[in-house]
C-alpha cells in the first residue's frame, strides 16, 4: 500500500473466490476519525477502514459489526462479529481493521486469506 491514506471516501475491492466486488468505503487515518470509528452511528452503507490500527472495541456502539483485520499487503488475517459493549482482542500482524454491518462481509465474499485493494481520490 505504500502511500499514506487520509481521511475521506474510495472504493474497497474485494478479491475473492467469486471475482471482484466493489464496495463504498470510509477510510478513518487519522487520530480523531479512528477513534470516532462507527460510534453513534445506526449502520454503515459498505466499510469503515481504521489505519493504521490493530484492535477493536464496540462500547457505546449502537450495533453489531464485522471486523476484519488486514496485514501490511491488504490480506486478511482474521474476521470476527463482535456485539455492541465487547472489546476485540488485537492481532499481532494487523495494521488496518476494516468494520462493516454484521453479516456484510460474508455476502462480500470477504474471508481468511483473501486481499483486498482501495481506490481512492
Amino acid at each position: 500500500m505504500g502511500r499514506r491514506l487520509r481521511d475521506g471516501r474510495g472504493m474497497l475491492v474485494v478479491h475473492g473466490e467469486h471475482g471482484e466486488v466493489r464496495v463504498p468505503l470510509e477510510i478513518a487515518a487519522s487520530y480523531r476519525a479512528r477513534t470516532k470509528g462507527l460510534l453513534g452511528r445506526d449502520g454503515i452503507d459498505g466499510g469503515m477502514l481504521l489505519t493504521p490500527a490493530g484492535g477493536v472495541h464496540t462500547f457505546r456502539m449502537r450495533m453489531p459489526i464485522d471486523v476484519a483485520y488486514l496485514d501490511r499487503g491488504l490480506r486478511v488475517i482474521a474476521v470476527r462479529t463482535m456485539a455492541p459493549g465487547r472489546l476485540g482482542l488485537p492481532r499481532l500482524r494487523s495494521r488496518h481493521v476494516l468494520e462493516a454491518e454484521a453479516g456484510a462481509m460474508a455476502g462480500w465474499g470477504l474471508e481468511v486469506g483473501c486481499r483486498v485493494s482501495m481506490e481512492t481520490g
